[in-house]
């Protein structure tokens, strides 16, 4: 316990020194220099594997690099492929809007003129709108828990027995489920999957070449390694969860495509060979707050009033990869970050973005305290001070059962409820949660989602369920004596 509680005092007295800021130094104006050293100092500082990013003014590609490493060990470049989660929001949006353009649908059509054989548990399902999937005002639920899809059809059919938490139009409320119905509907409308149709009419105009639409995260991808996760100040690779995210987080791209994406927006959407892919009108409306949804357009968030300068955006994580676009209509700018790593308590992609847009603004940017790691060593002083109360109570079970062995029965089998609860409440987590409704978690996404976290639970399991367990023999071994 001495030597214990010297560990615990010397990581108590460090972990502090984590949450002094440190400041980068960025140049006057907008440079490549400037960038790479924030870029590479954030990495650093954090302990993540790698990035990439790109950089558009106007239009045109000014910057855009690879950093660190993948799980592979290959250096990550501009044409390392990382998947980009909800940020492939955007992309979908954009597929209907191009619908929309050609007049094979219209905005405020009600989803189920064009899908009929969809249906809810729920009357006012019948109201929900185009505009609605988009803006996440359909009153749609984003459940955590849903039974598996490979298919998007069987991820659609999930919908059936599923009602809406509010009425159509009346509030915002972020839903994954509403992408997939949009992806159902370009496929339907179009007559081509997602995949085709974003290969079709969006990749191959823009020539990004690398990029491609995944329907599950399970799909092989070639050349695409495994991402990772932070741990205590590290990074861990792991497999990510298995999930069907067509519409709503399925695109793996690079950040020289992306590059090209965001030259098309930063160009009235015209792509670079002079081809018109979206018209203005509606372009600038994907852009615009929608009603009840002031900070979300069509496929894009919109910052608040508050947020200097104003930016066009979308984040995204998954288990395993984290990514963030932005445009800055007041420079022209526009960023795309990509990373190869997934932290719980952090969107370190927002805030890479951040530190570039102020690089590009002249500004420069705060290398603020690594948050993630700070918690994570947080519990890991948690889980040490736990470890150490675990062993103690269980050397002194023998103890603790015989001074109490004149209780009855009752009163000392109820000492055991502190202990007993947490192997309930534990145990009801990690295994019987995964398999709730047929979903494709499994007990190991505890860990990839927030491995400190998972390990503190998994220390404050064992010691009550050895806790208990020893105090039990003890009790019968001597009811028996």
């Amino acid at each position: 316990m001495r030597k214990l509680f010297i560990m615990v005092m010397t990581i108590a007295l460090i972990t502090p020194v984590l949450y002094l800021p440190l400041t980068t130094h960025a140049a006057p104006v907008f440079g490549k220099e400037a960038i790479d050293e924030y870029v590479e100092r954030y990495l650093e500082r954090n302990g993540l594997p790698g990035a990439s990013i790109v950089i558009v003014k106007d239009g045109e590609i000014v910057h855009s690099k690879g950093y660190g490493h993948d799980s592979e060990g290959s250096p990550i470049t501009e044409h390392s492929l990382m998947r980009i989660a909800s940020v492939s929001k955007s992309f979908t949006a954009f597929a209907v809007l191009q619908l929309i353009d050609e007049g094979a649908i219209k905005l405020d059509d009600p989803v189920v003129r064009h899908l009929p054989e969809l249906t809810m548990d729920d009357h006012r399902f019948g109201q929900v709108t185009i505009r609605h999937l988009l803006s996440h005002t359909s009153g749609i639920p984003n459940p955590t828990i849903v039974p598996k899809a490979d298919t998007v059809e069987q991820g659609i059919k999930r919908l059936h027995r599923w009602q809406l938490q509010s009425n159509p139009g009346d509030r915002y409320s972020y839903s994954n489920a509403n992408y997939w119905i949009l992806s159902w509907l370009v496929e339907n409308v179009s007559g081509m999957e997602l995949a085709a149709y974003l290969d079709t009419k969006v990749f191959s105009p823009l020539r990004m070449g690398d990029s491609l639409s995944a329907v599950n995260s399970g799909d092989e991808i070639p050349e695409l390694p495994r991402g990772y996760v932070t741990a205590y100040g590290t990074a861990i690779p792991i497999t990510g969860m298995e999930q069907m995210f067509s519409g709503s987080g399925g695109i793996v791209t690079t950040a020289s495509d992306m590059g090209k994406w965001l030259s098309m927006h930063t160009n009235d959407g015209v792509s670079p060979s002079g081809e018109r892919l979206l018209s203005t009108s509606l372009l600038e409306e994907s852009y615009s707050p929608q009603p009840s949804s002031e900070n979300y357009g069509l496929g894009w968030s919109l910052s608040s009033s508050r947020v200097e300068p104003q930016r066009i955006s979308h984040s995204g994580s998954l288990s395993s990869f984290q990514a963030q676009q932005d445009i800055i209509p007041s420079s022209g700018y526009a960023i795309a970050v990509m990373l190869n790593s997934f932290s719980t308590t952090f969107e370190h992609s927002y805030e890479m973005s951040s530190g570039i847009i102020k690089l590009t603004e002249g500004q420069e940017p705060a290398m603020k305290a690594p948050v993630p790691t700070i918690i994570d060593l947080s519990l890991g002083l948690l889980t040490l001070l736990v470890l150490g109360f675990g062993i103690r109570g269980i050397k002194r079970s023998s103890n603790w059962s015989h001074k109490r062995q004149q209780h009855s029965a009752l009163r000392y089998y109820l000492r055991l409820i502190p202990q007993l609860i947490s192997i309930a409440g534990i145990g009801w987590l990690m295994f019987i949660v995964p398999n709730l409704q047929d979903n494709s978690a499994t007990f190991q996404d505890i860990f990839r989602l927030w491995p400190a976290f998972a390990v503190l639970l998994t220390v404050i399991f064992l010691y009550a369920a050895f806790v208990t367990g020893m105090r039990i023999y003890y009790r019968i071994r001597g009811g028996e004596s």
